[in-house]
């Protein structure tokens, strides 16, 4: 996994437009046009990298379920038999709390997932793996959240998944074991197409609950048109999910085939986790 890794960061932008850059400065006496060419794309791409109004743009591409109604949320228990809140990476060794702790977009989720719960009275579970196969896993972390922060027991923490699909493989084991096909969502806004695809691919029906839109209007000066170093963040994460919106239909057969190719569970062999979706997947 840390290969995958190193290999997405340097083809995605802001790494791949870094690469164009390095070419255009490498080609430039032997291939000047050419040179020229990789310049404009290398600067180009990441000036638009860091536009708000960009971010804006490819979020309303992917964010094609619409918030849930505060109205409906006390009655999610007679549509659905859990929530189910996806991991989305991790911060590692915080002196502030003494060891990791969920990223910001991972802790948007699990707000959300204990505001639902409380109003819904559903069990919640929570999935996600390590990191580089390194404990403690993002379910573990989610679990700790939940109760210190919230006053909320996970019911089930689903800790072997490395990926949005293997999230939905191993929930749906544990949530087939409990008797329960229909489930509440909770994952960004922008990672909900991929996600809710994933379950309904391994025979769980979803109520998407998505959350932390990037598509809403917002009130940046020059109406957006004003770089941002947080622009660059947010693009990355849509760009990775657009690719995984193309990629994981090709990537991913039926449920009962890929079982059979997934690692094996900790206890049953090496260390699977070796790394989570940084918002990839987040």
């Amino acid at each position: 996994m840390p290969i995958r890794y190193i290999f997405k960061q340097l083809l995605l932008p802001p790494g791949g437009l870094f690469l164009l850059l390095l070419f255009a400065w490498w080609l430039r006496r032997r291939a000047p046009r050419l040179a020229a060419l990789c310049f404009i794309a290398g600067f180009g791409g990441l000036w638009l990298m860091s536009l708000p109004v960009v971010v804006q743009w490819g979020a309303r591409l992917l964010e094609h379920e619409p918030a849930l109604d505060a109205s409906a949320w006390p009655l999610l228990n007679r549509r659905a038999g859990a929530i189910v809140v996806l991991g989305g990476g991790r911060e590692q060794n915080d002196p502030a709390w003494g060891g990791d702790q969920p990223s910001a977009i991972a802790l948007e989720r699990l707000r959300y997932a204990a505001r639902l719960a409380k109003a819904s009275g559903l069990p919640i579970l929570a999935s996600g793996g390590l990191h580089f196969g390194q404990p403690p896993s993002e379910a573990h972390l989610a679990g700790q959240v939940l109760k210190h922060d919230h006053g909320i027991e996970t019911r089930w923490l689903e800790e072997r998944s490395r990926t949005t699909w293997e999230n939905a493989v191993y929930s749906a084991q544990l949530l087939r074991e409990a008797g329960i096909e229909r489930v509440v969502l909770v994952t960004s806004a922008w990672h909900m197409e991929r996600s809710r695809w994933c379950f309904e691919q391994n025979g769980i029906e979803v109520i998407a609950a998505p959350v932390g839109f990037m598509g809403a209007p917002s009130s940046r000066p020059l109406g957006g048109w004003l770089p941002e170093a947080k622009a660059v963040w947010q693009n990355s994460l849509l760009l990775n999910e657009a690719v995984g919106l193309l990629v994981y239909p090709l990537a991913y057969e039926a449920p009962d085939a890929s079982l059979s190719k997934l690692p094996e569970s900790p206890d049953q062999g090496p260390a699977e986790q070796a790394g989570a979706e940084q918002p990839e997947r987040p």
